[in-house]
């Protein structure tokens, strides 16, 4: 018994240092993600604001 629990032990171990390669998110990317997202939201907001001018001035009537 103790030989199969010393085997599962050490594929526990093998497996979450693995895990923990694999899965690891960087500070670097989550600020760049956060730059895009700013980005985005801006660009968004300028063009928001340039049809709306432009949908003022349109002369109906």
């Amino acid at each position: 018994m103790k030989d199969i629990f010393s085997y599962y032990w050490i594929r526990f171990s093998a497996s979450r240092e693995k895990d923990a390669e694999r899965g690891e998110v960087s500070a670097t990317t989550i600020v760049m993600a956060a730059a895009l997202v700013a980005l985005a939201i801006s660009v968004s907001a300028i063009i928001t604001s340039r049809v709306r001018e432009k949908a003022n001035s349109l002369n109906l009537g």
